[in-house]
């Protein structure tokens, strides 16, 4: 594995990893701007300017931009996340320079014209219209505001209808003005290509400034505030769905914890895979779901764990008493032998299959970059996991799931009784 990283006066870094054994490269822009940055009155701008920078820019409109992906076969996209938002293509590689010089312009040169911000107004409404109506999606955005009420990191991304219908030119602007800047940005690419050649593109379509100099970084990390304290408040939403969609979980640990891997066992063998303690308890055993997960997302000071269960209405109170009762174990007794070495396995395995291909690698040296500053090779990532000990995740575990729990259930209940 070759990986190369280069830091600018500017602030903006650049990572690659070179996969000779492919022909194509996956290229993607982080910029460390996302839905907790948003004060409430402008909740969602970071994924309304992720919308608006495919609208055109000085010299590009939406459609030259669109026409050049697709006369390549390639692929050009964006997400918005709680903490950032990346955009990225995927393109031959010797259509690298098309990629940089149109993702760069985006990123750059955007217009953010008052009709197209109506226009993209519409899609963002019907894009919460459709979130609304996925009731295995919405609850997990209920879970983080019952969880963290009021916290920004408790907010959805997508904003609210009534923040989107008010959102204005000029504040999504000033929003742009502040955020995308580079000492915000990475930019990221893995696939068949040369550290060196990225450099020269950058330099020819951004102002990167000069090469850093061993010395104090420009980069800005994010600072992690005050930890949100978990609320331990139960939810009951009432909708009118054939299954009743079950969340249950805790405050998780923040991205630079130490505890953070050995969590990560846990989690794998609670809620991981087939052979999890949930997936045989709720699934195999009893037949009472087919969707049985959990899962642990980090931030910057804080993270969320979660468990989720779709199922019948009518046994979800049953439903919840195993989820609860699973938990509690865990965090009293910890793992058993070979569930804690399955789950390793399984932690080790997914990390090296989600590498295979370059849109794996360039999502992993993106987050971390823009979340640490750093990145760690995938056998420096395999021997954190190897090195968790069971006393490892019997610690991360009570610290975790001994806290107060939320819990949030969206089915068709008229009261909390289900959640007594």
């Amino acid at each position: 594995m070759s990986i190369g990283r280069t830091e600018f006066t500017s602030g903006l870094r650049v990572v690659t990893e070179r996969m000779p054994g492919v022909r194509s490269a996956a290229l993607g822009f982080w910029v460390l701007a996302g839905s907790r940055d948003e004060p409430p009155p402008i909740s969602g701008s970071s994924h309304f300017l992720e919308h608006l920078l495919f609208k055109g820019t000085k010299t590009r409109s939406a459609r030259d931009i669109a026409e050049a992906f697709d006369a390549v076969g390639g692929e050009v996209n964006a997400f918005t996340a709680k903490e950032y938002t990346a955009f990225y293509a995927r393109v031959r590689d010797r259509d690298l320079p098309m990629a940089v010089d149109h993702l760069a312009d985006m990123l750059q040169h955007s217009v953010l014209r008052a009709a197209d911000l109506d226009a993209e107004r519409q899609v963002i409404l019907e894009e919460i219209n459709q979130h609304e109506d996925d009731p295995g999606d919405l609850v997990h955005d209920l879970f983080t505001e019952t969880l963290w009420p009021g916290h920004p990191l408790g907010r959805p991304i997508l904003g609210t209808k009534h923040s989107i219908q008010a959102a204005g030119r000029d504040q999504v602007r000033r929003f742009y003005r502040k955020h995308y800047v580079a000492g915000n940005v990475v930019v990221v690419a893995a696939g068949n290509l040369r550290h060196e050649e990225l450099l020269e593109l950058v330099a020819e379509h951004m102002e990167p400034g000069e090469v850093r100099a061993e010395g104090p970084s420009a980069w800005n990390l994010r600072t992690a505030g005050q930890a949100p304290t978990p609320s331990g408040r139960s939810l009951v939403n009432k909708r009118k769905t054939e299954q009743a969609h079950i969340c249950v979980g805790t405050s998780g640990l923040s991205r630079t914890d130490p505890d953070r891997f050995a969590f990560g066992v846990v989690n794998n063998a609670l809620g991981g895979g087939m052979s999890s303690r949930l997936f045989q308890e709720v699934r195999e055993k009893r037949g009472l779901a087919y969707s049985v997960y959990s899962y642990h997302a980090m931030y910057a000071e804080a993270g969320v764990f979660c468990a989720y269960v779709g199922t019948t209405p009518g046994r979800a109170k049953e439903v919840l008493a195993i989820m609860r009762a699973e938990l509690e174990d865990v965090a009293n007794k910890g793992l058993g032998p070979d569930e804690f070495e399955r789950a390793k396995g399984h932690m080790k395995g997914s990390l090296v299959l989600s590498l295979e291909d370059p849109g794996g690698r360039m999502s992993r040296l993106g987050k971390s970059e823009i979340g640490h500053g750093e990145t760690l090779t995938v056998n420096q990532l395999l021997g954190r996991i190897d090195a968790v000990t069971p006393e490892d995740a019997a610690r991360a575990a009570e610290r975790v799931l001994s806290q107060p729990m939320t819990v949030t259930v969206l089915g068709p209940f008229s009261s909390k009784d289900v959640i007594a």
